[in-house]
């Protein structure tokens, strides 16, 4: 498989891996509808199964989502790509900060926030500034936030609300910013594939927590933070690191790697995914609810994007970094 991928032209590449990932979530759709459709006689079992469904269905859209936010920015350039990065990191944030109370000296920090270095961040990017660019956030705005929190003279809380929007930066400006820095990185013999890398990214980072969703379902052991989530386990965590992995090996083709470095760059990406998803998860027990979207409708109209992307923050940050250092890019 490595050969025949390798062998085949970007233009082949693309309609092979269009027919082949999106044939299987349709597939995977219509048979959610297909076991929607079952009866149960016992009540207890029909709930059940309802649940497992429910959450199936839930991994199911956010692969869809996150595929047809590739081929999206495959097709549009790199610019268009930023922009919708850029759309989905203003959305996250304003969903992690609605759901988490603020005070009124903390308003002229949330507009720098989402109008100044969101803006800022992306731009960086898109310019090649990487050096400044992995600094900016956890240096530069960490240290200019708090002053403008203090200029508003509110020192109640003071501590605690700006861990709260630096938190919210790291996770949804500084870690999807750089799912499309992966656009820009320049590979010896690579040219016009870069996209090829965030595809990658997606796919191994989705494939491990679906199947480490599937193996919690049907392993059933007991929960290693039972307080945080009742179906993170270790088996089934090791089965998800070894699906997502053992994918990225066999997409080692459309990628500038061989199939070890593959494997390994996988690897990284599905333990960074899904322990961030772990922590993600802490924060909502933090604030008291089940799912970011909170209860009814989405606070920010993107139904509860926050987690459809948070493995994906966590992991496209080592990703790009691991492979930069690798590669010396």
């Amino acid at each position: 498989m490595y050969q025949t991928l390798k062998n085949l032209t970007a233009t082949e590449q693309v309609g092979a891996l269009f027919i082949l990932v999106f044939g299987l979530l349709l597939l995977a759709s219509i048979a959610a509808v297909l076991l929607s459709l079952r009866e149960f006689d016992d009540a207890k079992v029909a709930e059940q199964r309802r649940s497992d469904l429910h959450n199936f269905e839930g991994v199911l859209r956010t692969s869809w989502f996150m595929v047809l936010v590739f081929w999206i920015g495959w097709l549009a350039g790199d610019w268009v790509a930023l922009t919708l990065f850029g759309l989905v990191s203003f959305f996250a944030l304003r969903e992690f900060m609605t759901l988490s109370p603020t005070r009124r000296g903390d308003h002229r920090s949330l507009v720098l926030a989402f109008f100044v270095v969101l803006p800022i961040q992306y731009w960086l990017v898109g310019s090649e500034h990487f050096d400044l660019f992995t600094v900016f956030i956890p240096v530069y705005v960490f240290l200019a936030l708090p002053v403008a929190s203090a200029l508003a003279n509110d020192p109640q809380r003071f501590l605690e609300r700006n861990a709260k929007l630096q938190w919210g930066i790291m996770v949804c400006l500084y870690g999807m910013s750089h799912v499309p820095a992966l656009l820009l990185l320049d590979f010896p013999n690579y040219n016009n594939k870069s996209a090829f890398l965030v595809f990658f990214l997606v796919l191994v980072v989705q494939t491990c927590m679906l199947a480490q969703h599937l193996a919690s379902r049907q392993l059933q052991k007991a929960p290693a933070a039972p307080h945080i989530s009742q179906s993170f386990n270790w088996p089934s965590w090791w089965i998800g690191i070894a699906v997502g992995s053992l994918l990225g090996t066999l997409l080692a083709g459309i990628t500038p790697f061989v199939p070890g470095q593959a494997f390994a760059m996988a690897l990284i990406a599905c333990v960074a995914g899904s322990l961030g998803h772990l922590v993600m998860k802490a924060l909502k027990r933090d604030r008291g609810i089940p799912i970011w979207r909170g209860q009814g409708l989405a606070v920010t109209g993107a139904g509860g994007l926050l987690d459809r992307v948070d493995a994906l923050c966590f992991a496209a940050p080592v990703f790009f970094h691991s492979v930069r250092w690798y590669f010396g890019l």
